[in-house]
């Protein structure tokens, strides 16, 4: 299936729930192996295909730094390619290049998701091998990129349980709800405020070797019932 046709059965896939399925084929018509949404400066992570695009945005949330971090602060080359993690890559963040590279992957690429000037967040895409996108791939990523904003700028939340999951309609996923979650409940108990609470909780993620989320949940099992 092309790009194309994908991007014509958007809004089909997301007002049936589909959203994931459609984001698998996505990320194939691409070339990728995965994709993910992450809002802007990782405020949620909201749209995935797969369990390895998850921990990718995970990785890189919790030990701040990575290809999505980077772009973010500067898009000056659309897409942000790093095409061998095993490079220089591997210099510049070397905690994020062997996590990635433990998952078995090897090239990361991130569109910027966007509305006009207004930037609200990054595509990020994963493969399992190295080499730049073709001039075609990195066309229709922003492709898909731009359409991603669309439905993020449609999405309203609506009343969701106290667990992540889908989002209003299956929009989105509420994929990082716990940590958020988790921050106000170590900034009241540390009398800190919430951004040191959420660097706190990062570092007690990255030292005991468990995703950030899986940190968060354990917080809030302590909490009385």
């Amino acid at each position: 299936m092309s790009v194309h046709e994908l991007l014509a059965g958007l809004e089909r896939a997301a007002e049936a729930g589909e959203h994931r399925v459609w984001a698998v084929r996505c990320a194939h018509a691409l070339g990728l192996g995965g994709i993910a949404v992450s809002l802007r400066a990782g405020a949620e992570l909201v749209w995935f295909s797969d369990d390895v695009s998850a921990r990718l945005e995970d990785a890189q949330f919790t030990l701040g730094e990575g290809p999505a971090a980077a772009a973010a602060a500067d898009f000056g080359e659309v897409p942000y390619q790093v095409p061998d993690l095993g490079g220089g890559a591997g210099a510049q963040w070397p905690q994020l290049a062997a996590e990635a590279q433990a998952l078995g992957v090897w090239a990361m690429f991130v569109w910027p998701v966007r509305s006009g000037e207004v930037r609200l967040g990054t595509l990020t895409g994963y493969r399992r091998t190295r080499g730049p996108l073709t001039a075609g791939q990195a066309a229709d990523g922003l492709r898909v990129a731009d359409a991603l904003a669309g439905r993020l700028l449609a999405w309203r939340p609506g009343v969701v349980d106290s667990s992540d999951g889908p989002g209003e309609a299956g929009t989105v996923d509420l994929h990082w709800a716990a940590v958020h979650q988790a921050t106000g409940v170590l900034s009241c108990r540390l009398g800190v405020p919430l951004d040191e609470a959420l660097v706190r909780l990062r570092a007690q993620a990255f030292a005991c070797g468990r995703p950030l989320t899986e940190a968060a949940r354990e917080i809030l099992r302590e909490l009385p019932s």
